[in-house]
């Protein structure tokens, strides 16, 4: 990896779009640490580090871990990429059901711009939604249950609107920093923010686990390099279907002939399932914040749906995200699409027949190899909550380092941004090749 940076920097064009690229990750970090017009800033850096003492979990720890640290500061950039997140994945599952947005997933380039459009506006009526909502909350003091101390400088309309104002206008500015670094940086850009944002947080984890127990420490950072190791094992794997093309005249060319292959990857649904499944069981405990503590509801959610080592949170947990990425893998990998584009263009699967047969072979093969992908995507999971079960110490389940979404990002961007420099450095010596 450092030898093909070092490369990347020896040649002009890729060294301007790496540099381009940590440009935009120092300001998305400097967005992240400046707080909010309105904003008490030495009582929330009080009741921050009360909270980080403390081990108690609240209804906004996935978002704050989405965030890279910026939500709890109440700072410019604290949705980070969220709202983006959310809208993208939201238009993924209403393409299933809305048949105007299927039909422009099949548009080609056209399509996808115009889907990318309803994205955006998407991500702004969330952003603006999200920011109400944690301005409210940090008025009501329910980002920090355990600190009293008032986080607004002032409870008057105009500051809330302030507030709303400059945190919905950080998504928006976020969201646009993702597709200029896509535009003109190395990789996609969304995916770099998300990088940078559990980035971020990470040696703060490892901080906190340190000073709880070197013991534990020592642990997690030797199981964390076997679980690199499986990561990217499993992240590499893929199934390669063949596919020949048949040779066909048009004209006086000759078109096909060829061979090639669809690969199937082991992980066909990537880290969507986990944030779903997250964000899913995160409901239930924001209900119960919402309509108080006191009913028979709330204490069954915080009997079995809070505490990480109960068994029917562990069961729900994982059997969620192996029925998630059954369902997201069925509506972003169609069969049926695949084979038809397969016919459509001479294509075919080798001892395969073209069309219905085809489709049937496709899912087959799909089954055989999202089973286990869903499977590891729920233990991945689990390693948190296993830590939790056998440390014994509820600070480590919240600030375990190498958990299933934290190493799922930091290993996929990672090894997908390497690849994009490696495919540019390829290109630009053949370039060369060629002009000599």
């Amino acid at each position: 990896m450092l030898s093909v940076i070092s490369r990347a920097l020896r040649t002009p064009e890729l060294r301007g779009k790496l540099l381009f690229t940590l440009g935009m990750i120092v300001l998305f970090r400097f967005g992240q640490i400046l707080p909010a017009p309105g904003v008490h800033v030495r009582n929330v850096t009080a009741c921050l580090t009360q909270a980080q003492a403390g081990s108690s979990r609240t209804v906004f720890d996935l978002v704050q871990f989405f965030s890279g640290g910026g939500m709890l500061r109440l700072s410019v950039f604290a949705l980070g990429i969220v709202p983006y997140i959310t809208a993208s994945i939201v238009l993924q599952l209403l393409a299933v059901t809305i048949p105007r947005l299927a039909a422009l997933r099949k548009e080609g380039q056209a399509g996808n711009a115009k889907i990318t459009q309803y994205t955006r506006y998407l991500t702004i009526g969330l952003a603006v939604l999200n920011a109400t909502a944690v301005v409210a909350m940090a008025r009501s003091g329910q980002i920090f249950p355990s600190c009293r101390l008032p986080l607004l400088a002032g409870q008057d309309l105009l500051t809330t609107i302030t507030l709303v104002s400059t945190i919905t206008a950080g998504a928006i500015v976020t969201m646009w920093m993702g597709e200029q670094l896509t535009e003109r940086g190395v990789g996609n850009g969304m995916s770099i923010l998300i990088f940078t944002q559990v980035v971020a947080v990470f040696p703060s984890y490892l901080t906190t686990i340190m000073r709880q127990s070197v013991a534990a420490f020592v642990m997690i950072m030797v199981l964390g390099v076997f679980l690199v190791a499986a990561v990217v094992f499993v992240e590499q794997g893929q199934r390669r279907v063949p596919v020949q093309y048949a040779k066909r005249m048009v004209g006086s060319r000759t078109y096909g002939g060829t061979s090639t292959y669809i690969p199937i990857k082991v992980n066909q649904a990537g880290i969507v399932p986990v944030i779903f499944t997250s964000s899913l069981l995160m409901l239930p405990q924001l209900a119960v914040s919402v309509a108080g503590p006191e009913s028979g509801v709330a204490a069954w959610v915080n009997r079995y749906l809070v505490s990480g080592d109960h068994p029917v949170y562990i069961v729900s947990y994982f059997a969620l995200i192996v029925s998630f990425a059954f369902f997201y893998v069925s509506i972003t990998f169609d069969p049926a699409e695949v084979a038809d584009n397969l016919r459509r263009y001479g294509g075919f699967v080798q001892g395969v027949r073209p069309g219905r047969p085809t489709a049937e072979y496709m899912n087959y093969v799909l089954t055989r190899m999202t089973a286990p992908g869903s499977i590891y995507l729920g233990v991945l999971s689990l390693i948190p909550i296993v830590a939790f079960v056998l440390l014994r110490d509820p600070g480590t389940q919240q600030n375990f380092p190498f958990g299933g979404a934290s190493i799922l990002i930091m290993v996929g961007v990672g090894l997908e941004t390497v690849k994009q420099i490696e495919s540019q450095l390829q290109q630009r010596n053949y370039e060369g090749f060629l002009r000599k």
